[in-house]
């Protein structure tokens, strides 16, 4: 594992987002809709254009660092003793990922972990590829390994082939930690979008400050699972975060206030000596937990009137 710091001052990367974000990362005839906001554009209007989604590759902390296409986050945190991979995309984006990882000069076969957020393709498709080149150990809650397993014996995306999916390899379980150089994991079953959803609590560093980070597995109820929704957003609710990790930067109406992953990395190319991190914002994390708490509250409340 190579331990030199590639960008080893948060002003060179604004450098690099500025040029990212001044049109060099996406298809020069593609844009947002009228009244979309650049995030949303990626998992609406643009969502099928491969080009458009090939975001460049940018760096948001010390150790931290976006390398996933626009509709579906990765994330790839650094350590002294190898990488952890966030999530893995799918097809036609794994190269993208990787050519991603390789940008700041690290080698994808030092990734140790690939931790799936939850079981759903667009979060784990790539994840059998990135094992097959780095050894990884491919992580989620056995729950969700279900749900992965469950996609090896169904059509694919529009109606094509099944999905290659990973072995079932390490199972992950309630307040496990796994540690990583220097890095402390703690992982969190935080169930409602599927019933293993997996939210990993870490360290993040703004030019050496910690601050502490949340990737936030998913976000509400699917298929009426308010109450498991209820119990993550009081779970939440417990958590002192200073930076939440998004799996999406839209998020219909739960996406963060005050913009998405893109419309922060966008002030943070901007940002000058002494401004605040655009993606330190505890205030937005208690304004979206508690927000998700209604929502879930009230969804459970209409379910329990209809009989379900």
């Amino acid at each position: 594992m190579k331990n030199g710091k590639r960008i080893t001052s948060l002003a060179l990367i604004s450098l690099g987002i500025g040029i990212l974000f001044s049109g060099c990362g996406y298809a020069a005839d593609a844009g947002p809709a009228p009244g979309e906001t650049l995030s949303q554009s990626y998992r609406e209007s643009q969502r099928n254009n491969v080009e458009y989604q090939m975001v460049e590759a940018f760096q948001v902390f010390d150790n931290l660092y976006y390398v996933g296409p626009g509709f579906v986050s990765v994330w790839l945190l650094e350590t002294s003793d190898g990488l952890v991979l966030f999530d893995a995309a799918e097809e036609p984006y794994v190269e993208h990922i990787l050519s991603g990882i390789r940008s700041f000069g690290f080698d994808p076969a030092d990734i140790e972990y690939i931790i799936i957020s939850h079981g759903h393709l667009d979060h784990f498709g790539g994840a059998p590829y990135i094992q097959d080149i780095s050894g990884a150990r491919v992580a989620a809650m056995s729950e969700d390994w279900d749900l992965i397993e469950q996609a090896a014996t169904q059509p694919g995306r529009n109606d094509g082939p099944s999905p290659r999916i990973p072995k079932r390899d390490m199972v992950l379980m309630q307040n496990q930690t796994i540690i990583l150089g220097e890095a402390t994991l703690t992982i969190h079953q935080t169930p409602g979008h599927t019933p293993g959803v997996t939210s990993t609590e870490f360290y993040v560093f703004d030019n050496g400050t910690p601050h502490r980070a949340l990737l936030i597995g998913g976000s509400g109820a699917r298929n009426n699972a308010f109450t498991d929704a209820l119990y993550t957003s009081r779970l939440f609710a417990a958590m002192d975060i200073d930076v939440p990790v998004m799996n999406h930067s839209w998020l219909g109406v739960s996406t963060f206030p005050r913009g998405g992953i893109f419309e922060r990395a966008q002030t943070l190319s901007i940002r000058q000596t002494g401004d605040l991190h655009p993606f330190v914002d505890p205030v937005s994390w208690r304004e979206w937990v508690e927000a998700g708490r209604e929502r879930n509250a009230i969804g459970l409340e209409a379910l329990q009137e209809e009989g379900g």
